[in-house]
């Protein structure tokens, strides 16, 4: 996945994909263990992902990073100006 769109998400969207891409490391493991994966280079991607996910959410609690707007309220936003 694209780093830009891992900022476009909220933090509980944030969460959800991180616990989905661990279950989905986890899996990749077994198929890699059992020589059933036929491109290794995934499990690489997928940890990358899950390193953005917890920079993202760890600058997001550190205020680094703010949470982004809904795409619905910045429209509101957007047309009150």
């Amino acid at each position: 996945m694209n780093a830009k769109q891992f900022f476009e998400m909220t933090n509980d969207e944030l969460v959800v994909k991180l616990n989905e891409l661990k279950s989905e490391l986890f899996y990749l493991r077994f198929k890699n263990a059992t020589n059933q994966l036929s491109n290794s280079n995934v499990i690489n991607s997928t940890k990358k992902d899950i390193a953005r996910i917890k920079t993202i959410l760890r600058e997001r609690e550190l205020n680094i990073s703010n949470e982004p707007l809904k795409k619905a309220s910045a429209k509101k936003a957007k047309a009150t100006k």
